[in-house]
């Protein structure tokens, strides 16, 4: 990690901790450079896609009250969509990434200004979803089998979906950092990373400082994550390492979950490979004989990953805000470390 920092293919913060005790604790470049702001444990990162598990999480907490079931459809918490929708797809094809639904392509230059705007736009987008397959069907990462179900957390719970996580999934953890800062926070709270993403000519620009500007990424073409006000319901968010070592070690000890419920968040759903399959809203595999659950996500400037290692406490956390950075080939290596199986890339985006 030093070698990649020094090369500037890293600047973040990596965490190892085995039954909740830090092991590793390193911190490299800048939080914000135009102020001069050093990383440290302390910073709170864009999780971008390794933040879904939280809707996950909600939506089993109330099924665990009895508040909805797992074969509920959708047109039985909400209203307004297609018949082959509402009466087909259920949470669990949603949660599973099984729905057979495909969600348009967003509007990736539009800048929000507000928390109503991002969620009228959302809530609109996953209503644009139409069935491209029966449900049951793998459709992996349609929007809609993120924003339905935070669309439901919504209903069944009468709160919005930012707060229901803060309150009932954050709060409940112990997590400290600022769980869906608003545009204005990430420009001025000294705690979190700014996104530093690599243009055309080579050079980096402050996202959030430059929301003219474009990722050249064919992965990510066109976007910009400082032009979101608020991350989307049921995606994103906002976390320091020891954070995610929070949530790791409360998904287990029936903070967040009975352990019934627990098991079946992470209980291998869909088979993706001989060793690796879909959960709920992560994916899942085999190392070495132990299982190993948890989330990447990326985005342009963004890089975040942690992997719950459930067998032998161990949690692994890398989060970066800048471009280049190799996470499969980095989760690898951990999960070399701490399984003593040969490397091959992360927990999936």
């Amino acid at each position: 990690m030093a070698k990649l920092a020094a090369e500037g293919k890293f600047s973040g913060v990596v965490l190892l901790s085995h039954r909740g005790r830090t092991v590793l604790s390193r911190s490299y470049g800048m939080a914000d450079r135009e102020k001069g702001l050093p990383h440290h444990e302390g910073t709170a990162f864009s999780l971008s896609s390794a933040g879904k598990p939280f809707g996950a999480v909600a939506v089993l907490q109330l099924a665990q009250q009895g508040r909805l079931k797992l074969s509920d459809t959708v047109g039985t918490h909400l209203r307004g969509f297609a018949g082959d929708i509402a009466e087909r797809v259920t949470v669990h094809h949603l949660l599973s990434g099984t729905s057979g639904l495909n969600t348009p392509d967003e509007d990736v230059h539009r800048v929000f200004r507000s928390r109503e705007e991002v969620r009228e736009y959302y809530e609109q987008w996953v209503r644009q979803s139409v069935p491209v397959a029966p449900p049951g069907t793998p459709t992996g990462h349609s929007g809609a089998e993120v924003g339905i179900p935070a669309l439901i957390v919504e209903a069944v719970s009468g709160t919005s979906y930012w707060d229901y996580v803060q309150e009932n999934i954050l709060g409940r953890c112990g997590m400290t950092g600022p769980a869906f800062p608003t545009r204005p926070q990430w420009l001025t709270d000294p705690h979190i990373a700014h996104p530093y993403m690599t243009l055309a000519d080579g050079s980096q620009v402050d996202a959030v400082r430059h929301l003219d500007k474009d990722s050249p990424d064919p992965d990510v073409l066109g976007k910009n994550p400082g032009r979101a006000f608020i991350d989307a319901p049921g995606d994103g968010g906002f976390a320091t390492a020891p954070d995610l070592v929070r949530f790791a070690r409360a998904l287990g000890d029936g903070t967040l979950l009975d352990r019934p419920w627990a098991e079946l968040l992470t209980g291998a759903k869909i088979p993706h490979s001989a060793s690796s399959f879909g959960a709920y809203g992560m994916p899942v595999r085999i190392v070495n004989g132990q299982w190993v659950f948890g989330r990447g996500g990326g985005n342009p400037g963004v890089s975040a990953s942690w992997n719950v290692y459930p067998y032998t406490g161990w949690v692994g956390v890398v989060l970066g805000n800048c471009d280049g950075l190799p996470l499969q080939e980095i989760t690898g290596q951990e999960m070399q470390a701490i399984t003593g199986a040969s490397p091959g890339g992360g927990s999936g985006g």
